[in-house]
């Protein structure tokens, strides 16, 4: 095979090892960094190539390898191991666990708030948290969806006045605020 044929041939079969790259990285950039070193490389070793042999599996299996030697490439690069004997980091308190304590007491606040809520707003708003939609809950309570809506929003507003005091402690309130701008 000539160079000019086999040139002509390996650029022929471009654009099915653009689809097959792309399967690969996932990512554009990346794809035509394939493509390219993998046409590249089909030049460059042009003469391994046995005339009347599959080029498109070859180009496939050059394009494969290439592929995962790249990838084991960077893997290596971003292992970092540590042979010292050193057991600072290990004993060191810089990586604490959060006491969650407080989390729970809020969360106890919540819960209680729920609970005061009239049933009419307290049934419809906990289906909803749990992950029910607008539609399912009208079925379940036999009530116009319209109606469901309404009374999300008035819990959810009633539980925004009683938690206030939370959301100014964390510093949501000025998150809304912000959003409101």
């Amino acid at each position: 095979m000539t160079s000019i044929h086999f040139k002509n041939t390996v650029q022929h079969e471009a654009k099915s090892l653009r689809k097959y790259a792309y399967q690969l990285t996932r990512n554009i950039d990346d794809t035509d960094d394939l493509v390219q070193e993998t046409m590249l490389k089909a030049f460059t070793y042009q003469d391994k190539f046995q005339e009347g042999t599959n080029l498109k599996g070859w180009l496939y299996t050059i394009m494969k390898n290439t592929f995962i030697n790249n990838y084991r490439r960077m893997i290596k690069r971003n292992t970092f191991i540590d042979n010292t004997n050193n057991e600072y980091f290990i004993d060191s308190f810089a990586i604490t666990e959060a006491n969650k304590g407080e989390q729970k007491f809020i969360i106890q606040d919540i819960e209680a708030e729920i609970e005061k809520l009239p049933l009419n707003l307290k049934t419809p708003f906990t289906m909803s948290f749990n992950g029910f939609k607008y539609e399912e809950i009208a079925v379940m309570l036999n009530i116009p969806i319209g109606t469901v809506k309404t009374r999300i929003f008035v819990a959810k507003r009633e539980l925004k006045g009683k938690l206030s005091n939370y959301a100014k402690m964390y510093g949501y309130d000025k998150v809304a605020d912000e959003i409101a701008a």
